[in-house]
C-alpha cells in the first residue's frame, strides 16, 4: 500500500464529484465547529445598577487596574483619586465613565483627534473628582461613608466615622467580593420566585 492510499473509510473524490450529491461548495467549518468572532469596536456603557455578580466582578478588576495605571501615569494625588475609592458610589461612577471614555478614545476605530478629546475631559474630570472626594471625606489612609442628607420624614441617618484602613487592596478584594456575592445572592431570589431572568415576567 502507498503513502497515499485511502482508508477503507474515505471514499475516493472521483467518485463524488459524479455523485449528484456532492456539494463543492461544502464548508467543513460552516458546522458551528469554530470559534466565535470576537465582537468589534469599542464597549458599551456600564451600568453598575443592573449587572450581575459575575458581570460585576469582571468590571471591579478592570477598573480596579486601569485606575492604578492612571494614578502612576498621570501621577493622581490622593485628593484626585483616593486609594478607598471603590467604597463610594459617587467616584466609582465617576472613574467607570472616565475609563470608558478612554477604551473608546483609544479604540482602533477611534478617530486621531479622539485622545485628545479624552484629554481635555480628563481635565473636567479631574475637577470633579476632587469635588467627590472633599465631600465623602475619605483621605489617604482612612475612610468613612459619605455623608447623607436626611429629608424631612426620613430616618435619621447612621453615625459617620472613620475607620483606619492598612492594606488598600485587601479591602479592595473585600468589598468586591461582598458587592459580588450581594449581586448573587439577588439572582438566587429571582430564581426562587420563578422570575424569567431573560424576559423579566413573573408567574
Amino acid at each position: 500500500m502507498t503513502d497515499n492510499a485511502l482508508s477503507p473509510d474515505e471514499p475516493d473524490l472521483e467518485d463524488l464529484e459524479d455523485d449528484d450529491e456532492f456539494d463543492e461548495s461544502y464548508d467543513p467549518d460552516a458546522d458551528g465547529a469554530t470559534e466565535p468572532e470576537e465582537p468589534s469596536g469599542p464597549p458599551n456603557p456600564i451600568n453598575w445598577n443592573l449587572l450581575t455578580g459575575e458581570a460585576a466582578e469582571e468590571e471591579w478588576l478592570a477598573l480596579n487596574k486601569w485606575v492604578h495605571w492612571l494614578r502612576h501615569t498621570y501621577g493622581l494625588p490622593a485628593a484626585v483619586v483616593p486609594p478607598f475609592w471603590h467604597r463610594h458610589p459617587e467616584l466609582v461612577w465617576e472613574l467607570s465613565a472616565l475609563h470608558l471614555h478612554w477604551l473608546c478614545a483609544y479604540d482602533p476605530d477611534a478617530k486621531g483627534s479622539a485622545p485628545l478629546v479624552w484629554h481635555r475631559d480628563f481635565a473636567e474630570t479631574r475637577q470633579r473628582l476632587r469635588d467627590w472626594v472633599a465631600a465623602s471625606g475619605t483621605r489617604l489612609d482612612r475612610d468613612r461613608p459619605t455623608r447623607q442628607t436626611v429629608w424631612p420624614g426620613e430616618a435619621p441617618a447612621d453615625p459617620v466615622e472613620d475607620i483606619i484602613i492598612t492594606n488598600r487592596e485587601e479591602d479592595f478584594v473585600e468589598y468586591m467580593h461582598a458587592d459580588v456575592q450581594a449581586r448573587l445572592r439577588i439572582e438566587d431570589e429571582f430564581i426562587i420566585s420563578g422570575v424569567n431572568l431573560d424576559t423579566g415576567e413573573v408567574p
